[in-house]
């Protein structure tokens, strides 16, 4: 059986892939960066030389995406047992400074593109009784903040959309896992390397080995939402800030 996890070429969803695969799962790992993508599978084939790995270059902020994939794993004969919903994207910028194309990519991608991968393979695991969604959404998912309406609220999707299916397929046997995390040492948030190094030593990010850890863990437990390390369960104090402090905040600069 394999494990499907998209963007799986750097970042968390390497992260995903290496631990997924201490399962003893086979891999089809899933990026729209093409060389990077063959890179890693070799990697991945070299360290787990038992499994098999596969890679298939795909951009999945495209509509399309989601059927096209499903469609290739028919033919190619491969069957998902544990599908990593990852691939994300991230501007910290105001909502009309960002471009068209961005704003759609970013709706297309973190919501179109995970509910109908689940779609397609959770009839399969449905149908055979068995299988594992993993769903990154993200601590902001609970709030709205400047510079994040379309990754908060799309991620606030990804929460919503994980416990509803959640709670219509964990009576069939398949298991859905929304994982909220804070902080992540990736290039995806462009935190600075000093910025970074506090960050860890003190706790407030996390490593995306770590993060994999944790959100494989809570997966296979079956629980239903996990949010990893203490302090991005502390941001949840965030959603009890009211709107005239946030408009404050921007107006003074601070944020």
């Amino acid at each position: 059986m394999y494990a499907l996890i998209t963007g799986a070429s750097s970042g968390i969803g390497y992260a995903y892939a290496r631990v997924i695969a201490e399962y003893g799962y086979d891999l089809l790992i899933i990026s729209n960066v093409e060389q990077e993508l063959e890179e890693k599978r070799a990697i991945l084939a070299q360290d787990f030389p038992n499994l098999q790995v596969k890679a298939l270059y795909k951009d999945l902020g495209q509509q399309s995406a989601a059927q096209e994939v499903y469609d290739w794993c028919a033919q190619e004969g491969i069957e998902v047992e544990v599908l990593i919903n990852n691939a994300g994207v991230y501007h910290d910028r105001d909502f009309l400074a960002d471009s068209t194309a961005f704003n759609a990519l970013i709706l297309n991608l973190h919501v179109h593109t995970t509910a109908m991968l689940t779609y397609h393979f959770a009839q399969d695991m449905v149908k055979r009784g068995k299988g594992y969604v993993l769903n990154m959404s993200s601590v902001t998912s609970n709030y709205g903040l400047q510079r994040m309406s379309t990754y908060s609220s799309t991620k606030g999707f990804v929460r919503l959309f994980s416990r509803s299916t959640h709670i219509e397929l964990k009576p069939q046997g398949v298991y859905v896992t929304c994982v909220r995390p804070g902080a992540v040492a990736t290039p995806l948030y462009n935190i600075s390397e000093r910025a970074l190094k506090l960050g860890l030593a003190v706790g407030a990010i996390i490593t995306p080995e770590k993060l994999a850890r944790k959100g494989l863990k809570a997966m296979f437990k079956g629980k239903c939402e996990t949010t990893p390390g203490v302090a991005a369960k502390c941001l949840n104090i965030v959603n009890c800030i009211p709107t005239w402090v946030l408009l404050l905040i921007r107006k003074m600069g601070w944020f």
